[in-house]
């Protein structure tokens, strides 16, 4: 790994820097707690150079042909791929995920660049009949000017991609700050990203606080959109604070998977650990909760158990281990916290339930399943990202649809039968902007519409391909009176 940071972690008009005021924080890897860099600790003011310099850089790249555009996507998808190795290591140091996992990560990033550079070319209005033989009406779209970009950390290099790919492809500037815990993979894409000729100010990266460097980048005059993924509670916040402006969110997940009595048990065990114990749980997308009828309840909750102790916990770097630490405290605390409350609202823990032994940090948990979860449990009820798999048992396919409803969240689900019709009567019923059908809940394609369905707290508007193209473009509409 090449990739050092001493506190220079801001990346403003085209060049690097610190905070003025000297603040830096460390970074840590939550494999053993180590120190693995410093990260600039900004200001407002610093996101405000930063979004003045997006705003000077943004019209001449607005101006650009999509060809242009699509040119240096190109050139950033090879950067990334030639220095996919250096990117991947450092992602396993600071978010903790198997190298195995870091390095697919990483892969479908350059993905993402070289989708955007494709799908902008297809950027297509429309011409729109009227009633007056007169007029002639065109659409079509033009970049939102400076976009306000807020990442996770549990995908840092993906999930940033997935607005700074078809951000900078409809022709915006970009202003990004990621979650600290996650700061230096962050700038380590910047740095790849600078390698292929990136004009200065169209992309500026600034660490720090979400409630100061955050904050500023939605309420400031200067963004004219924001994109966020991350916390339903975040989100309402963002939501609040940057009222008029165009808001693209992906927010928090909850499933649920539902098991039918005629599902391919052993294909669901497969696909719902997957979705369980992948990046140890930390998915929007995860199988946070599992609805299984009560015919194949037994025979499922056995098959899970197995798979759970197949899972190989320890440090993510080394060859053979399936799953690492989770990212921060606040997480491994909130999962030990929902994990305690299904125990004491009757939940069995057929398997982990808590830290192992011999771990170098506190931030691993075992992979768990838990058996007779009860409905208002808080872990059927809000998100816990972490690794765990909590089976509710439900009477029937009327049960599992009403316990499948009852939830704030409303992302992705999955459902597992063999029956078509109750294929698509589940599809039309549960309310996720997602229903996958006898795979995991975390199947999902960079170009596939990824979000919340309305009216509950999943997010606003559609990530992927086309979907967030258009998103981060306004449409403008022309009209023209013939003489």
């Amino acid at each position: 790994m090449t990739f050092r940071f001493a506190g220079e972690t801001n990346f403003i008009d085209g060049r690097w820097r610190g905070e003025p005021a000297g603040e830096v924080r460390p970074a840590r890897s939550p494999i053993d707690n180590t120190e693995i860099g410093r990260m600039a600790w900004s200001s407002r003011a610093t996101a405000g150079e930063a979004i003045a310099a997006a705003r000077r850089a943004q019209p001449a790249w607005g101006r650009e042909s999509l060809w242009a555009r699509a040119a240096l996507l190109r050139r950033i998808a090879d950067a990334v791929l030639a220095r996919r190795a250096e990117l991947a290591g450092l992602l396993t140091l600071e978010q903790g995920k198997p190298l195995a996992e870091a390095d697919f990560e990483v892969g479908k990033a350059a993905d993402g660049f070289n989708l955007a550079a494709d799908l902008v070319k297809y950027l297509e209005g429309r011409t729109i009949p009227t009633e007056d033989t007169t007029k002639r009406v065109m659409t079509f779209y033009r970049p939102r000017g400076v976009y306000g970009v807020i990442t996770p950390w549990n995908f840092p290099v993906n999930i940033p991609v997935e607005y700074l790919a078809p951000g900078i492809a409809a022709g915006n500037a970009i202003v990004w700050t990621p979650a600290p815990t996650t700061a230096l993979v962050a700038a380590a894409l910047v740095t790849v990203m600078q390698e292929a000729d990136l004009p200065p100010g169209l992309l500026n990266l600034v660490t720090g606080a979400g409630p100061e460097v955050g904050d500023e980048i939605v309420v400031n005059p200067g963004t004219n959109a924001i994109g966020f993924t991350g916390s339903a509670a975040t989100g309402r916040t963002i939501a609040q604070r940057g009222a008029g402006k165009a808001q693209l969110m992906e927010l928090g997940g909850n499933g649920p998977v539902i098991i039918l009595p005629d599902a391919d048990l052993d294909k669901a065990t497969r696909a719902t650990a997957a979705g369980c114990f992948v990046n140890a749980g930390q998915v929007c997308s995860s199988s946070e909760r599992v609805l299984v009828h009560a015919a194949v309840y037994d025979a499922f909750a056995e098959r899970m158990t197995v798979a759970a102790a197949e899972v190989v916990v320890g440090d993510p770097r080394a060859e053979g281990t399936t799953m690492g630490p989770l990212n921060n405290a606040a997480v491994a605390r909130k999962v030990s916290e929902h994990v305690t409350d299904a125990i004491d609202r009757g939940a069995t823990a057929m398997f982990g339930g808590g830290q192992p032994d011999g771990c170098p940090s506190d931030l691993y948990f075992e992979p768990t399943v838990l058996s007779g979860v009860v409905p208002d449990s808080l872990i059927n009820l809000e998100e816990t990202f972490g690794p765990v798999a909590p089976l509710v048992r439900v009477a029937d396919e009327e049960e599992a649809l009403e316990v499948a409803r009852a939830n704030r969240y409303g992302l992705v689900s999955s459902v597992f039968t063999r029956d078509l019709s109750t294929a698509f009567r589940f599809v039309d019923a549960v309310p996720t902007g997602i229903v996958n059908v006898n795979d995991t809940s975390n199947y999902w394609e960079l170009h596939i519409p990824f979000g919340g369905m309305s009216g509950k707290d999943s997010g606003v508007g559609r990530i992927g391909g086309r979907y967030s193209l258009e998103a981060m473009c306004d449409l403008k509409t022309a009209t023209f009176t013939l003489d």
